[in-house]
């Protein structure tokens, strides 16, 4: 696979027929496992995802693809880019859209949204920490929302798994601060 993702960068684009059966499995399992956290009526499927995701991997131009590890790390953020924009236009039409907006009592709101504005708050706090520490932002990116063990993240990221482990723990605790207070 490193080796398919070399010659990508160096703008072989015929590999990308052999590169997808190899990354679709995985790239299918992290788009499970991010819409698992996401609420149950949730309109975007896995397969779809995975798509949308895949399309705009192909299409990156300034990436220098090191490995497997870093490959995955950035269909993590691709993924959560996606999920965080599809749930900002479900707010958005949920709240009427283009159209004026009514109030409705609060006995109607649909519990299920919960999961999107959890996931909009994590978004907002990621970006808050991405300016404060950008590095932290990374790890969470792809711990939690890339799903890499501590030892893929090192590599990522080309620090210690002591390191990764330390600032997880630290984005963690800051992030939950930061959730907290909203």
């Amino acid at each position: 696979m490193t080796q398919l993702l070399v010659e990508l960068t160096d703008g072989n684009t015929q590999v990308l027929e052999l590169l997808l059966p190899i990354v679709y499995n995985e790239l299918r399992s992290l788009a499970n496992n991010y819409l698992r956290r996401e609420r149950a009526d949730h309109t975007l499927q896995p397969t779809a995802l995975v798509h949308e995701a895949y399309l705009k991997l192909v299409d990156q131009r300034n990436v220098q693809w090191q490995n497997r590890a870093h490959f995955f790390g950035v269909a993590a953020n691709i993924m959560r880019r996606i999920l965080v924009d599809h749930a900002r236009k479900h707010n958005a039409d949920k709240r009427g859209g283009e159209y004026s907006k009514e109030q409705l009592e609060e006995a109607l709101v649909v519990v299920s949204d919960e999961k999107s504005v959890e996931l909009l708050a994590l978004d907002d706090a990621l970006e808050t920490l991405a300016k404060v520490d950008p590095q932290k932002a990374r790890i969470v990116e792809l711990r939690y929302f890339g799903g890499l063990s501590v030892e893929e993240t090192a590599e990522v990221m080309g620090v210690s798994e002591i390191t990764v482990k330390r600032h997880w723990k630290m984005a963690k605790a800051w992030l939950y601060g930061q959730i907290a207070r909203q």
